[in-house]
């Protein structure tokens, strides 16, 4: 199947501080390049929809083998960004949507919500405790649904009336988003 990796990497990272996803984590690889690359070990294509302005996080994520969409109209949210990167993937038979601010989701995560595609789900997401999670697979029947996505939650409503498969896994890093400094301390043992 073509199934496209969608990176969201065009978010204001208002609450960070400062560039969110350029940031390095303790191992020394900016937030964004470790997200681009648990989901390029998923898929053979990744589109990844940054912001204006944003040259060198764009450069970072082309050596990383994806191919780059500056989405104009960033500043509206994640459904825009969303939208900006189907619309440069093109019809496809699924979509993995991830987040460039989630580095901590496992690649077998991201291999696991594929498959579901894979075997026929028309929308899954990887599920950690009973919360869902990212990042999540959108079959290529929804690509106009994509393209209308706008505001800021993204897929959101399209998650909300349809069946959505849920893929159970063991990996917290499905709800770690990287919003403030603080959310990179290592999570604490529950």
């Amino acid at each position: 199947m073509n199934i496209v990796g969608l990176l969201l990497a065009a978010g204001s990272a208002t609450r960070f501080g400062s560039d969110k996803l350029s940031h390095r984590l303790p191992h020394g690889v900016p937030m964004a390049v470790q997200a681009a690359r648990h989901l390029r070990s998923a898929v053979s294509r990744v589109v990844a929809a940054v912001k204006p302005g944003t040259e060198e996080l764009a450069l970072q994520l082309r050596s990383e083998g994806c191919e780059i969409v500056v989405c104009a109209n960033a500043v509206e949210g994640m459904g825009a960004s969303l939208a900006c990167a189907a619309r440069a993937a093109g019809k496809a038979d699924g979509y993995l949507v991830a987040l460039a601010d989630m580095p901590f989701v496992r690649p077998s995560t991201i291999a696991a919500v594929r498959d579901a595609l894979a075997s026929g789900a028309a929308l899954a997401a990887p599920y950690w405790r009973a919360r869902r999670g990212h990042p999540v697979g959108i079959s290529g029947t929804f690509f106009d649904d994509l393209l209308a996505c706008k505001g800021d939650e993204g897929a959101k409503q399209l998650f909300a009336r349809n069946e959505v498969r849920k893929v159970a896994v063991g990996d917290p890093g499905v709800i770690r988003d990287i919003d403030t400094p603080a959310d990179l301390a290592p999570p604490s043992k529950v």
